[in-house]
């Protein structure tokens, strides 16, 4: 009697005990972090923990890292007239399931390399999929072509993948409404920053939208934190960063055309620089300027008539 109470006293034990402290504790393979170069990430995959890589761009037929999964960029935007618009959180989640990706699943994102505005289909995914709750996540610096640049194996095999049931739950920890937006212009309480490149926030060029920027926004052209293809090193980053204005400011939103260049700065500000509350407008300017929304850096009426029968007069003349 006495020691069928001391087991059950015991069960009773390991069962608040795990309760508190469950025994499953997941944590991010040796080495994994946000930003990874193709050596350590081979390095990684060569390890006994199991991990999935996701080729956004690129043409996967033909050539991809071994064992990796295709996840084309478009799957995961919005529809053609507002692409930085989210899908539906189903459509998403349905994507995640059949890449047989779980909420602990290390995902390491591959991008084909091409350019720095390349890399923004690699953080924007990223962004997306650590929205849906997914914690360990990274971006290969330089892409695809890094990692053939490295001598790494590559794979014309798709492998077959079983799918997860893993449902997601959306969090806007890091993004912000078109609504928000407006609060935070209206207030003047935030750091907007405008990651398209000078000419596009001066209003000398667009393709979303009115040509502008948001009211009140400064510049940061996504471009800034590359040499060639690469994200430049912490230190360069740093600077870079403390050379901003109101670096003090309790929120840091950034934007673009359609989230896309934007991601870039918010993947180098939130999750390499550590800037706290660091969010992302993914609709930015093709949404913010369909309606009348306070913009700076519009051009007048006469500049962008002229500027369209110059264009007409260029094309007249194939020059």
């Amino acid at each position: 009697m006495l020691k069928t109470i001391r087991i059950g006293l015991g069960f009773l034990f390991l069962s608040l005990l795990t309760t508190a402290f469950p025994l499953t504790v997941y944590a991010a393979p040796p080495g994994w972090k946000p930003l990874l170069e193709p050596t350590e990430l081979a390095a990684i995959m060569g390890g006994s923990r199991s991990l999935r890589v996701i080729h956004v761009t690129g043409d996967f037929a033909a050539s991809h890292i071994p064992g990796a999964a295709n996840a084309p960029y478009p799957q995961w935007r919005g529809p053609q007239e507002n692409p930085g618009a989210l899908p539906a959180v189903e459509k998403l989640a349905a994507l995640v399931q059949s890449l047989g990706i779980n909420a602990d699943t290390p995902v390491a994102i591959v991008h084909q390399g091409t350019n720095p505005a390349d890399m923004g289909t690699a953080t924007r995914v990223y962004w997306t999929l650590k929205s849906l709750g997914i914690s360990d996540l990274a971006v290969v610096n330089g892409g695809f072509a890094a990692w053939i640049e490295a001598g790494l194996p590559i794979s014309s095999v798709a492998d077959q993948i079983a799918p997860s049931s893993f449902v997601p739950q959306w969090s806007d920890k890091w993004r912000v409404s078109t609504t928000e937006v407006e609060t935070l212009v209206s207030e003047g309480s935030a750091r907007l920053i405008d990651a398209r490149p000078e000419g596009f926030f001066k209003g000398l060029q667009s393709s979303a939208g009115r040509p502008g920027t948001i009211r009140g926004a400064g510049n940061l052209s996504f471009e800034s934190w590359f040499d060639g293809n690469r994200l430049k090193d912490m230190p360069q980053r740093s600077s870079i960063l403390s050379s901003y204005p109101m670096a003090e400011s309790p929120l840091t939103v950034s934007f673009c055309n359609t989230g896309h260049q934007a991601s870039v700065n918010w993947f180098v500000m939130s999750e390499l620089q550590g800037v706290p509350n660091t969010r992302l407008y993914a609709e930015s300017m093709a949404e913010w300027s369909l309606a009348d929304r306070p913009m700076d850096n519009q051009p007048s009426r006469v500049k962008i008539y002229w500027d369209m029968t110059k264009g007409w007069f260029n094309e007249l003349l194939g020059s």
